[in-house]
């Protein structure tokens, strides 16, 4: 059961505002489950019967999951204080409301992320229990030895903690750059590229291809595509 707080599950119902919800617990017209609800009560949209003066909300966002490419130079956020572009604004007007990304790609990285609505979806695909592989074309500088690339796969430490394994392939090198297929389980803060200037190779270039099983196969930088929730089953859990 996901809860939520009562003035996002209001707002995003297309009611009024976060602010105005507020108001309204403050006034005392919202009640959960025949209860007087008060600022700071969370509920679940999905269980709980929520009703504004006495009106029952209704989420009516349809459930959506995008798949979106996202190009370098866009932060993957709803929103920025230093106007910066983010990724929602690479999707049509219509489609914006109610829309979140799962997960996030640095300002410099490029590539697969997933936008929705569902709160509950969102959890699943983010939690560590979950370990859902991840696919990255990585291009390094320098030409990494085969030891190296063990220790990259055994776990690298990093703010006091190992990594877990990865796969780590080298799939080609030329003029000292390096084109690595990597696969993680776990999203850290910028991990690779902190993984990769620990072991002497930073970063050049970085794309996520994939997210469990969905690929963006051919989706141009920018580009998004919807994904069937039925598709999610493609998601699969790493076994290695």
């Amino acid at each position: 059961m996901t809860k939520l707080r009562l003035q996002k599950i209001i707002a995003n119902a297309g009611i009024c505002s976060r602010r105005k919800a507020e108001l309204l617990l403050a006034q005392e017209r919202v009640t959960i489950n025949g209860e007087t609800a008060k600022i700071g009560d969370k509920a679940d949209p999905d269980l709980d019967h929520i009703l504004v003066d006495e009106c029952p909300v209704v989420n009516r966002f349809e459930p959506k999951l995008i798949l979106l490419n996202k190009p370098l130079g866009v932060v993957s956020t709803c929103s920025d204080p230093y106007g910066r572009a983010t990724i929602l604004e690479l999707l049509p007007s219509n489609l914006r409301k109610g829309m979140h990304p799962v997960g996030r790609l640095d300002f410099n990285s490029r590539g697969a992320m997933l936008i929705t609505n569902q709160g509950k979806l969102t959890l699943q695909l983010t939690h560590p229990r979950y370990s859902h592989n991840k696919t990255y074309s990585v291009l390094v500088m320098g030409v990494p030895s085969e030891a190296t690339l063990n220790k990259w796969r055994r776990g690298v430490l990093l703010d006091s903690k190992m990594t877990l394994r990865a796969s780590v392939k080298l799939l080609s090198s030329e003029k000292n750059q390096s084109l690595l297929k990597i696969i993680i389980r776990e999203g850290r803060n910028r991990q690779i590229r902190r993984m990769a200037q620990k072991l002497g190779h930073p970063v050049i270039d970085l794309q996520r291809t994939a997210i469990g099983s969905i690929q963006l196969n051919g989706l141009r930088e920018g580009d998004w595509r919807r994904i069937k929730l039925s598709e999610l089953k493609l998601i699969e859990c790493s076994s290695r």
